[in-house]
């Protein structure tokens, strides 16, 4: 069965709260996270084995990493479906930085394990594809549904958010990357936060969101910065970008989103950090 192409959206926090680490090593959080119009594109094909070929900017960030994790994905899903390792071609155009806070690695293994649920004709729907992407982390069930949630515990436990406008907004990498697991470690060796979800905002009208947004916080960012330094800068560029209504990090970094009340603002402050940072990765999108 021939399928078509799958896009792979990034992932953005549009706040992370964090608390300290609890028995079992693992960060309580709470977030709300939203999909952007931007990502990878996943694709698949008949082939003699299993494999993956990577494309695209960013394609040498994964070079020899012949256990990424759509390969991970799609040998869970074979073995939760009771049937052999499929003989599947998958390329990734790789479009999203590496290490950069926006999922990238996990919205792709969501994107494989449905394209290989429907060219091999497996009755799974999304919860049960969900389950199965639980396996590569807990970002896996978030990124393969794409759709604007609360997370909470680990990040798993997903309360799917409907009435969360379109955010227009331009994300912004420094070229720097970001591992989670330094982050973190940065992270606990600081003063504790607190995985407290917010309540909502008073209006789910675009203007009350984006200032319910500026009262929430992202809790790795300090530690992020203080470990790259490059991200405060990128920080400080979104901050001074004509039109914007706050400027954050994403995740546990590198990327910095920055939130405007159109999308004709994005785009035209995108333009021009383009021109000023051609080094940068940035991108106008819209955030939903």
């Amino acid at each position: 069965m021939a399928v078509a192409p799958a896009r792979a959206p990034a992932k953005v926090n549009l706040f992370l709260h964090v608390g300290p680490v609890d028995a079992d090593g693992y960060h309580p959080l709470a977030s709300l996270v939203a999909f952007a119009d931007v990502g990878d594109r996943v694709s698949v094909a008949p082939s003699d084995h299993l494999s993956l070929t990577v494309s695209g900017p960013f394609a040498e960030g994964l070079a020899g990493q012949g256990d990424n994790l759509i390969l991970r994905a799609v040998r869970a899903l074979a073995d939760a479906a009771g049937v052999p390792e499929p003989t599947l071609a998958f390329t990734l155009d790789k479009q999203l930085p590496i290490a950069a806070g926006l999922g990238g690695g996990s919205s792709d293994a969501g994107a494989a394990l449905k394209l290989a649920r429907d060219v091999l004709s497996l009755s799974l729907d999304e919860d049960a594809l969900a389950g199965i992407a639980a396996v590569i982390g807990a970002d896996g069930p978030m990124c393969l549904h794409a759709r604007a949630a609360w997370a909470e515990g680990r990040g798993d436990l997903l309360t799917f958010e409907p009435r969360l406008p379109s955010l227009p907004a331009v994300l912004i990498n420094p070229g720097v990357p970001s591992p989670t697991g330094a982050v973190y470690r940065a992270y606990d060796g600081g003063p504790p936060a607190a995985a407290d979800r917010p309540a909502p905002p008073s209006s789910w009208g675009l203007n009350a969101v984006l200032d319910w947004l500026s009262d929430q916080r992202n809790d790795l960012q300090a530690p992020a910065v203080a470990l790259a330094p490059a991200i405060g800068e990128a920080l400080r560029e979104a901050a001074a970008l004509p039109g914007v209504r706050l400027a954050r990090m994403s995740g546990s970094g590198a990327t910095v989103f920055a939130l405007f009340e159109t999308t004709d603002a994005a785009r035209d402050a995108a333009r021009r950090l383009s021109d000023r940072r051609s080094g940068w990765w940035v991108k106008a999108t819209v955030l939903a």
